[in-house]
């Protein structure tokens, strides 16, 4: 064993599955581990020295301990509040307001130009909500205001219900083909 070795034992820090394999063979004593995994475990902390530790990130050097087992603390999720966005009517007019200048589909543009503290893909969500519908394919580059959009909201939901497809605030398709029938 060299110096930048650590002996295995049976408290040793290790993986999940070495821990379960372990476990399977029912050991007692640390002399009790079959040779071949501690090899495995030793290969294991040789790898983890010589590629999880990356002068050029900087983050790289808590991950590991310098024995080579991992710092379980780097990997739990930390603690804290995490602040919710909430959706405001004036986000939302916001976004009616860029349906009606840009189209749907152009979600980027919105953003940068009146939402930019919401992703592009964050604004085609909502716009889903907004229009009632989960698939925006048909409306692509369509432009609409408010009572343009609160109407197609509404012939969705009619349709979505007659079919048993409103699911979560939005029409579905459904596999027989009737809610593409009834869009047409």
């Amino acid at each position: 064993m060299t110096s930048t070795e650590s002996p295995l034992t049976i408290d040793s820090p290790m993986t999940p599955s070495f821990a379960r394999e372990l476990d399977e063979l029912q050991l007692d004593t640390p002399e009790d581990i079959p040779e071949h995994i501690r090899q495995k475990h030793e290969w294991v902390r040789q790898m983890r020295l010589s590629f999880c530790i990356r002068p050029e990130f900087e983050v790289t050097k808590n991950m590991i301990h310098e024995d080579g087992t991992l710092n379980q603390d780097y990997f739990r999720p930390k603690k804290g509040k995490v602040e919710a966005r909430k959706w405001t009517s004036t986000e939302k007019d916001l976004l009616i307001q860029g349906i009606e200048k840009y189209g749907i589909g152009h979600f980027r543009e919105i953003s940068e130009e009146l939402l930019p503290a919401w992703s592009g893909n964050d604004l085609r969500l909502k716009t889903i909500r907004l229009i009632g519908r989960q698939n925006l394919q048909l409306y692509k580059d369509w432009k609409g205001n408010a009572e343009a959009i609160a109407q197609e909201y509404e012939r969705n939901k009619a349709i979505g219900l007659q079919y048993g497809m409103w699911k979560g605030g939005c029409l579905v398709y459904d596999d027989e083909g009737k809610v593409e029938a009834a869009l047409q």
